[in-house]
């Protein structure tokens, strides 16, 4: 059990006598019997113990513990945890399984947004997640991504909000249906009005917005093309989209455009160091050059991209031509949980059955969960432990039973080669959110009920 003396509010904090601080920063740093001290919501010094012995309002005993920087979750759809484990759905590819879940996804009120928001919050960070991107992008019935961006500052997760969307329906071509889709212009004034009232660029932010045309095939060009011309007129409003994520999305785009996916984004101005797509899976070699060139990134899924049968996406080759690449869960429809430190295990796994055992090591794929997705969300401030870098830090803990023995010979790769239930500490932005496993403020009881209560509602 931590043990922490003195009281809040929290001014600075000592974590001390870690079993393993790491970094992340430049250098790599592991720091045996580490600490890190944190002021306000700033991380001040990380060093060993014996180096850190000042006075601090907040000492932890982190013993016991490793300490990295807070995972960094770079696409979820928060709304599908309404949904995930449909039997009509449970296996389908990727367009089937969308015309099973359109429908229902249709009926959703801004009460089962909330709801929804913060089970996948809550799940988020008890698996070590502090910075999350939620792809919204059905807005029926009063729903708004305003609803989404109240649970995370309540709740205090660090939040970038995509105010998505979906125009073609099936009468004009697209693969939703017409019910399911908006009028673009009305998408193009809420996305000012949301950038205008939640967008935060600066250091530190809590909130920041995204602008995400939901796919090819549920979108126009036209949405394409004027979403990029007005992310642009504003500072760090990045965009995101799904792309190349099955066979069937690329004979989409070949039928319809005459052109392939990578092609019709290039097309439209959407590559270069403001652009992340998700998935990613089939993209030929000499346009994974191109990417990389613009420095476009990419949200790897893997246990999405594995439970749809959607395939192994070209994540090594992605990261060594210049795309910045980090890692998302996916909506809990395709994903089945929100759990970081799994995605991380998973990444590792899955390209080593596509290339062979050394091809991904534990520590890389932490990277991309950390460094990487900082990267991709277009963040300096997240994804490493040092000073001047956000609070935002998690420890896992490496002396039970998840662990045992494993620990002993590489307790930072006993993360991802064990399977890690959950963290013991989360800190997001200086403040603590996981306190001995356990959500902090949060009656989990009753976030359960009030979740399946809208799931029932929205499914029958």
């Amino acid at each position: 059990m931590l043990v922490i003396v003195g009281h809040l509010p929290i001014r600075t904090l000592l974590l001390r006598h870690a079993t393993l601080v790491a970094t992340f920063d430049d250098a790599g740093r592991e720091i045996a019997d580490g600490a890190v001290l944190v002021r306000g919501n700033a991380i001040e010094a990380v060093g060993p113990t014996s180096e850190l012995t000042g006075q601090a309002d907040e000492v932890v005993d982190a013993r016991g513990l490793v300490l990295l920087p807070g995972l960094v979750c770079t696409h979820h759809h928060f709304y599908q945890t309404l949904t995930r484990n449909l039997p009509q759905a449970q296996d389908a590819g990727l367009f089937d399984w969308l015309v099973a879940h359109y429908p229902i996804w249709a009926r959703l009120t801004p009460e089962a947004v909330r709801a929804s928001t913060a089970t996948a919050i809550g799940e988020l960070l008890l698996s070590g997640c502090t910075t999350a991107a939620d792809h919204g992008y059905i807005w029926p019935n009063g729903a708004r991504v305003d609803d989404q961006i109240a649970v995370a500052r309540a709740m205090g997760l660090r939040f970038h909000a995509a105010r998505g969307s979906m125009s073609r329906g099936r009468s004009q071509g697209g693969l939703p249906p017409d019910e399911a889709v908006e009028d673009e212009s009305a998408i193009l004034r809420d996305s000012e009005r949301v950038i205008r009232e939640h967008h935060d660029p600066a250091r530190f932010a809590m909130t920041r917005i995204v602008l995400a045309p939901c796919s090819p095939f549920s979108v126009t060009p036209e949405l394409m093309r004027a979403s990029a011309e007005l992310a642009r007129k504003h500072e760090s409003v990045h965009l995101h989209t799904h792309l190349c994520e099955t066979q069937d999305e690329e004979r989409y785009c070949v039928e319809q455009y005459g052109k392939r996916p990578v092609e019709l984004a290039e097309s439209l101005g959407w590559t270069g160091p403001d652009v992340w797509f998700a998935h990613a899976v089939f993209v030929a070699p000499e346009e994974i050059v191109r990417l990389g060139t613009a420095r476009t990134g990419v949200a790897h899924c893997p246990t999405s991209n594995m439970r749809l049968g959607s395939g192994i996406a070209p994540v090594l080759a992605q990261r060594d031509a210049g795309m910045r690449v980090g890692l998302g869960v996916d909506g809990s429809a395709s994903n089945d949980g929100s759990h970081m430190l799994d995605e991380a295990r998973h990444a590792m796994l899955l390209q080593r059955v596509a290339h062979g055992a050394s091809a991904l090591s534990a520590r890389e794929a932490l990277r991309l969960a950390t460094r990487g997705g900082a990267d991709v969300l277009g963040r300096d401030d997240i994804g490493a432990l040092a000073p001047g870098m956000a609070a935002d830090i998690i420890g896992v803990r490496v002396d039970g039973l998840a662990t045992a023995g494993g620990s002993l010979h590489d307790a930072l790769a006993s993360l991802v080669f064990c399977r890690i239930p959950s963290v013991d500490l989360s800190i997001v932005n200086g403040n603590v959110r996981v306190h001995d496993g356990r959500l902090v403020g949060v009656d989990l009881g009753r976030l359960v009920k009030r979740h399946n209560a809208a799931a029932r509602a929205l499914v029958s």
